[in-house]
């Protein structure tokens, strides 16, 4: 993995009409769309971590930080 971690063109893409989207919002709007998306991010590492477990065989005591 020592390869710097580059967007694919479709990534890109979604990018730059993520960001078409994100000009168009109020504030308000923006606020509440971060903080779903941060809770999204939580549940996506937390499920991450859940996998990881199951796939190394650790037990559940096993803490990451």
């Amino acid at each position: 993995m020592n390869q710097p971690t580059e967007l694919s063109l479709e990534q890109e893409f979604h990018l730059k009409s993520f960001a078409d989207q994100v000009q168009h919002m109020s504030r308000e709007q923006a606020q509440e769309f971060l903080i779903m998306l941060h809770e999204q991010m939580m549940i996506r590492e937390t499920m991450y971590r859940h996998f990881l477990r199951h796939e190394w065989n650790l037990d559940s005591g096993t803490v990451f930080k």
